[in-house]
């Protein structure tokens, strides 16, 4: 199995996926059974790992709590016009057990599709729900005092915050900015016994894969965890939760790989606790809502800290990408994502140009027709940047300057990639109107050589001298949301 730097990951909402083979082969197949030509189309991707989301044990508790809510039920049906509450098999997010629900194959099933993945020299990536179990959970039953208390008083002034469970009353789960999630009980994770217990869970999940994302993972520091329930949780331990864990693990597994669902700017933080890599939020907002100059910034960053970052313009919380972007933008965005350092995220559906995002509590999605051309483009550019130019060379940001009277370099971002004799140049005009610019590039040896440039994506190719190229730099005119995927050669 290859374990390359930069890894590009391939979510897929099991469920979904699971029961559209189904169909299409008709019979019934689960992770034990599919076919051999399905595992090959993923290795045809060239991604390095396959995230299969939502594949525990999800709540019987749950789905009743869904149903009685009229927004969920509003959302299920923008997304599935024909939708029935049998589509409804509970959230992906409300686990009652992490053990692999028998729907989709069981444990057995997880264990056969791993293999093949394996064969094929991708990784298994699955789920983790630290803060917060289903109401029908076992530690609810045998261990209250691993969750955030509530009192009687507490259950009748707020009832939309508490549940009476067994006897006791704990506060649902929640993320301070939103309301509580009704379907889940709040862990506490300055508890001792949970924290205990949270790191066999992961152990036996860590048996089960090569690698966990895990939602939410700045509600369990420390700080942020303290201000969202002060004296409930009692005294903030002296260690981080992420920090106990991940080393627990990674004693273990050293390989194992650890992904954080990241907000707040608290990515760094993240990582100093142990985290691979960890939510490129701050990209994809701007990507999705501000600008070049705005994208430039962001990648100042220094590579230490760029290379664990995991970059997406789509997942399964985010609207679809070619939903946010308009078709051209989309393509700019994502070769913008697909080039850059870090992790890469993409979603199934992604590449096909699905609009509607499906609930991750539905067993079925609406149909949609297939953009077959951006397909293409995806698929032209993970072939181009399956290679280790990519994936174990040097990337450098790229100055670009303009004129007194044309400012347009500014919608212009641009970088280069080294490894050995091989290099790359990407340009970009991230905007809506034809700029242009001079990117600056600053290999050494570019004197005494004319330079071939082969667009990667097109085949366009020119000729340029070494001199200039190092004198002045590179002269790049591009249209709205166009780009240069350029193979330097002497």
């Amino acid at each position: 199995m290859r374990r390359r730097n930069r890894p590009i990951i391939y979510e897929i909402y099991t469920w979904l996926w699971l029961g559209e083979l189904s169909a299409r082969y008709r019979r019934e197949i689960t992770l034990r059974d599919v076919p051999t030509r399905e595992w090959d189309a993923l290795a045809a991707l060239g991604v390095d790992a396959v995230w299969f989301m939502g594949v525990w044990q999800r709540s019987p508790t749950g789905i009743a709590v869904s149903n009685a809510d009229a927004e969920l039920e509003a959302e299920f049906v923008r997304a599935l016009p024909d939708y029935t509450t049998a589509d409804n098999v509970g959230s992906a997010y409300c686990v009652r057990a992490y053990e692999v629900d028998a729907h989709l194959g069981g444990l057995d099933g997880l264990a056969s599709a791993r293999k093949e993945l394996a064969a094929r020299g991708m990784r298994l990536i699955l789920d983790y729900v630290p803060n917060h179990v289903a109401l029908d959970h076992a530690w609810l039953r045998e261990h209250p005092e691993y969750f955030v208390r509530g009192s009687a008083d507490d259950l009748a002034r707020a009832p939309q915050e508490f549940v009476e469970v067994t006897g006791n009353v704990i506060a649902n789960g929640r993320d301070p900015n939103f309301a509580p999630w009704r379907d889940v009980a709040q862990l506490n994770v300055f508890e001792p016994g949970l924290r205990a217990a949270a790191i066999t869970t992961v152990l036996s999940i860590a048996d089960q894969c090569d690698g966990i994302r895990c939602d939410v993972a700045m509600l369990l520091l420390n700080d942020i965890f303290a201000e969202t329930w002060g004296e409930r949780a009692g005294a903030k331990p002296e260690t981080e939760f992420w920090e106990e864990l991940i080393h627990a693990v990674k004693t273990r597994q050293p390989d194992f790989l650890f992904i954080a669902e990241a907000y707040w700017d608290l990515e760094y933080a993240l990582m100093q606790n142990g985290f691979d890599y960890c939510y490129d939020k701050r990209l994809y907002d701007r990507l999705a809502h501000e600008n070049a100059e705005s994208v430039r910034e962001h990648l100042l960053a220094g590579l230490d800290y760029q290379d664990h970052l995991m970059r997406f313009i789509e997942n399964h919380d985010e609207p679809r990408a070619a939903a946010t972007f308009a078709p051209a933008q989309e393509r700019a965005a994502a070769l913008i994502v697909l080039t850059l350092p870090g992790a890469k995220l993409l979603y199934e559906g992604q590449l096909d140009g699905r609009k509607i995002r499906p609930p991750v509590l539905l067993r079925r999605r609406a149909p949609e027709p297939k953009d077959y051309e951006l397909d293409l483009f995806y698929r032209a550019v993970l072939k181009t940047v399956d290679a280790a130019l990519f994936h174990e060379g040097t990337w450098q940001l790229c100055e670009r300057t303009g004129w007194s009277d044309n400012s347009s370099s500014q919608n212009i971002v641009a970088w280069t990639w080294e490894h050995g004799k091989e290099r790359a140049l990407v340009v970009v005009n991230y905007s809506a109107r034809r700029s242009q610019a001079m990117v600056r590039l600053v290999w050494d040896d570019l004197r005494g050589h004319v330079w071939r440039l082969t667009d990667a994506l097109n085949g366009d190719l020119f000729l340029r001298d070494g001199e200039d190229l190092r004198r002045d730099g590179l002269f790049v005119d591009l249209d709205a949301w166009r780009y240069h995927f350029f193979k330097f050669e002497p």
